[in-house]
């Protein structure tokens, strides 16, 4: 097990910048999700940890050691893929045992891991069973089963569970993160699904464009987004954005959005003071807006009263897609709301868990 350090790291394609000077340690032992839309250069990245890809700036540490110009098979890291890669025409015993043997262990060590991690997984039943014989989620824990017995001292998992259906996914991201409990192997895990990597990281690399927006545990994620794009990504639905302007008043302050005017607790206003009368994004969670009727506790918060013209029942919560002037608001309230499609509804934003923007180089202001 080791720490894994990528200094001032780029990766060019041709005259794309696929990784732009990126800086990042992972702890010993820890779990790390990479997270990010399709094409932020998160999986280029897990690449050149692996050796798969050359570093065009940069250097990486595996440990203490420098690996740049160390080959893939020497780095002692184990790669789960997407499409799980396994051999066909082997049997799963074989399947995990291959680069073991390719390694030349002896064959009694061999068995042993193989055996080991099979009763890890629950696959004890499947060693004699080729690939094609078995269930997705079968072969996704044989491509983790071939992995486990490297015993590596880094695991890096490329979207390990995007072939899985919903339901298998969430259970075999409660098996990894069991998984990585026991070994506490130092993790790489890349994935687009911000859910998961908000369940399963310990800590969280949030990449654009190349470039490491935020790295932080998943509440702070959540609670304190560093920029517009962190705050819009992880939260599932995403967090309102709605312009508006910070407006003083008798030693309050205001955030105006014309249609509403929400008075900012007084604990947020040394830090919003000199944003009077600047333009400014306005940012709530879902979550974070309710219905009246059924939310009379919020002390501090601003009713708003929106037409619905979405409405979701989810069973344990409703989503409400509302129209308030010029602003498009997605609200997550309480089973029992009245709302419905085509009517008005009156919420309030509990502006205790409101978020602000610089409008021009969206970081957080607060």
């Amino acid at each position: 097990m080791a720490k894994v350090l990528l200094e001032q790291v780029s990766k060019q394609f041709g005259t794309v910048v696929a990784v732009n000077s990126v800086t990042l340690e992972i702890p010993d032992k820890q779990f790390t999700v990479l997270v990010g839309p399709s094409g932020c250069g998160k999986t280029t990245c897990l690449r050149l940890v692996a050796g798969l890809e050359e570093a065009s700036a940069g250097n990486i540490y595996i440990g203490e050691r420098l690996v740049n110009d160390v080959a893939p098979k020497d780095r002692d890291i184990a790669m789960v893929f997407q499409n799980y890669a396994l051999y066909p025409h082997m049997s799963v015993y074989d399947n995990m045992a291959f680069g073991l043997r390719l390694r030349k262990y002896p064959r009694a060590e061999i068995d042993r891991r193989v055996k080991e991690a099979a009763e890890m997984l629950g696959i004890q039943e499947l060693l004699a069973r080729k690939p094609k014989q078995l269930s997705g989620g079968q072969r996704q824990r044989v491509a983790l089963g071939r992995a486990i017995v490297r015993e590596p001292q880094v695991f890096l998992m490329d979207e390990p569970l995007s072939n899985l259906d919903a339901k298998l996914r969430v259970q075999t991201r409660a098996e990894i993160k069991k998984l990585h409990a026991r070994l506490q192997t130092t993790t790489i895990y890349v994935t687009h699904d911000q859910v998961e990597a908000m369940t399963m990281g310990d800590r969280i690399v949030v990449m654009k464009d190349g470039l490491v927006q935020q790295v932080d545990s998943p509440l702070n994620l959540y609670e304190k987004p560093a920029n517009l794009f962190v705050a819009g990504f992880i939260g599932s639905p995403a967090m309102n954005f709605l312009e508006a302007k910070l407006a003083r008043q008798d030693g309050k302050m205001f955030v105006d959005g014309g249609v509403f005017r929400a008075e900012i607790p007084q604990a947020y206003i040394p830090k919003l003071s000199s944003w009077a009368g600047r333009p400014v994004i306005f940012g709530i969670r879902p979550e974070d807006i309710h219905d009246r009727a059924f939310h009379t506790e919020v002390k501090e918060g601003a009713a708003l009263r929106a037409e619905v013209d979405v409405h979701e029942p989810l069973g344990s919560d409703i989503i409400l897609y509302l129209t308030a002037g010029e602003h498009s608001i997605v609200a997550r309230v309480d089973a029992r709301s009245q709302a419905r499609m085509g009517q008005s509804t009156e919420v309030v934003i509990d502006m205790h868990k409101m978020h602000i923007f610089n409008a021009d180089t969206h970081e957080a202001i607060l």
